[in-house]
């Protein structure tokens, strides 16, 4: 079940479960959109891999109870920025790879 994080890992923007702008990478790693894809290059800081959006967990209880009301959102707070001088040594290392053959 994903976490859900409340915010951008990198700037602490706070992204509630029915954002479109959360990028996630398969540790769940979660960053914005301008984090993910501007700052970090699509790659993530902690692994190495790419992201993809974040899914949308429903509001309503549309069926068998799966909704935000039995499965809420995390309310832990993950900051922590990535240091981006580490960060461009790692960039230059995996770029030229595409996720899925890193």
């Amino acid at each position: 079940m994903l976490e859900l994080r409340p915010t951008c890992e990198h700037c602490n923007k706070p992204l509630p479960p029915d954002s479109t702008d959360v990028r996630i990478c398969s540790f769940e790693c979660t960053f914005c959109r301008t984090c993910a894809e501007g700052v970090l290059d699509n790659i993530c800081p902690n692994c190495g891999g790419g992201f993809v959006p974040r899914p949308i967990r429903p509001a309503n209880n549309w069926n068998g109870d799966n909704y935000l009301g039995v499965y809420p959102a995390s309310t832990k707070v993950k900051h922590r920025p990535a240091n981006l001088d580490s960060h461009a040594q790692l960039v230059a290392q995996v770029k030229p790879l595409p996720p899925e053959k890193r």
